[in-house]
């Protein structure tokens, strides 16, 4: 078993208190190249990646969920939105997600903080889709649909890794049900 890959799996925790410290360039590049190199069906790759340091764009990025679950956007020191073109491929929603995960993954292992914020089927504070306010902001095309965005900082919180033990073993059902 690779212990350091399950480490890593162990120690990721959603991360929504940020420093204010700039994430390097070097480990934002790194994790960008995890969102990159992810599997996608028939290797149509329909995601694209909308990287945004801009600190104003970010604080108009914060009112982009209803229930104030993207909050931490205005604290944070970058952010990747994650859209994907549903007339490349009819499971778009499942090779992003994949794309989200790996890089959530990675910035944990790097030590740099993440929390994924769920956007598609979602509100913003307006009333509108969180995907229609953030197109507003952010302007990506009308065939891109909204996945989720991934809040990136230098994390101003640690919280526990998870113990195996803690993990609910009671959810695997061999062979049937």
């Amino acid at each position: 078993m690779n212990e350091q890959m399950l480490e890593t799996f162990l120690n990721r925790r959603s991360i929504r208190s940020f420093t204010g410290e700039p994430v390097p360039m070097e480990k934002l590049n790194q994790i960008i190249m995890a969102g990159l190199s992810s599997a996608s069906s028939r290797a149509a790759r329909p995601w694209e990646l909308i990287v945004v340091r801009d600190k104003n764009k970010l604080i108009d990025m914060s009112g982009c969920r209803l229930k104030g679950s993207s909050r931490m956007l205005a604290g944070a020191d970058a952010a990747i939105v994650v859209v994907g073109d549903e007339e490349r491929s009819d499971v778009w929603i499942e090779d992003c997600s994949v794309v989200m995960a790996n890089m959530h993954l990675m910035a944990s292992a790097l030590g740099v903080g993440s929390c994924w914020i769920q956007g598609r089927g979602r509100e913003a504070i307006d009333g509108e889709t969180t995907e229609d306010f953030l197109r507003c902001i952010l302007q990506f095309p009308a065939e891109c649909r909204l996945e989720a965005i991934l809040a990136l900082g230098m994390p101003d919180e640690e919280l526990p890794a998870r113990s195996p033990e803690s993990l609910p073993f009671h959810k695997v059902h061999i062979n049937k049900y």
